[in-house]
């Protein structure tokens, strides 16, 4: 199995954009913890699919302010949330939760990625549920557009899987910290592999666990797309060994 980097198509036609929409809640952050120092959130971790809406407005408040809070109130937050969340969903400081919320403008195209955000119009996602791809869950979108006849949009919620190789750093990789559990944080190499045997094999498009802001698709998934014609994004070969 081949697998591939997905990136936006700078070339693309479409002009979809959604920088004025948000994630409804998350987690805030955390304080620097007094043992390891690490503090702040993650990028990259996004549950649109997780409903807070049953929660009363005093609930919901500390979901709505990112503001770092000690470790031991995140930990009570987190807790609070992790059964409406998907079974084993990584849930770190800066985790976004609920849909995109707010305005969308331009013409989206069958599937648009900005930032970390993989969206798909609602017929390529059913064409891609069509083609048998694995593990793709689509979360309508909350968004008002200025146009008539709005597409229907769904980002795409996905499982966090796979790493990189640890061949491709200098040094081991230091332990998770005992106090707050928060990983040691390091840049992307600039030559990187990932390491086979943590690949999935029953999902065709993740975020790979050791930076989420990157999304990884199987060659099953690049093949239909390119069958399908799916344009706005690109696939770059990634390396597994």
């Amino acid at each position: 199995m081949r697998f591939y980097r997905v990136e936006g198509d700078a070339a693309s036609r479409f002009t979809g954009d959604l920088s004025r929409a948000a994630h409804k809640w998350g987690l805030p952050g955390v304080e620097p913890c007094a043992a390891c120092g690490v503090g702040g959130g993650w990028a990259g971790l996004q549950y649109p699919c997780v409903d807070l809406s049953g929660f009363s407005k005093a609930e919901l408040k500390p979901y709505s302010d990112p503001w770092p809070v000690p470790f031991e109130v995140f930990a009570r937050l987190r807790e609070r949330i992790r059964p409406l969340a998907p079974e084993g969903a990584v849930l770190e400081p800066g985790t976004r939760l609920g849909p995109l919320t707010g305005t969308a403008t331009g013409a989206f195209g069958p599937i648009t990625l900005q930032d970390w955000t993989l969206v798909a119009r609602d017929d390529a996602l059913a064409a891609l549920h069509g083609a048998g791809l694995q593990g793709l869950t689509g979360c309508r979108l909350d968004v008002t557009f200025r146009g008539k006849s709005p597409p229907v949009l769904r980002e795409l919620q996905l499982a966090l899987q796979g790493r990189i190789h640890p061949d491709c750093f200098t040094q081991p990789r230091a332990s998770n910290c005992a106090k707050c559990g928060s990983e040691a944080s390091e840049r992307l190499p600039d030559t990187y592999w990932l390491a086979q045997e943590t690949l999935p094999t029953q999902v065709d498009l993740f975020r790979l666990r050791d930076y989420p802001t990157l999304i990884i698709a199987t060659e099953r998934t690049v093949d239909a797309a390119d069958r399908l014609k799916l344009e706005g994004v690109t696939f770059q070969p990634v390396d597994a060994r």
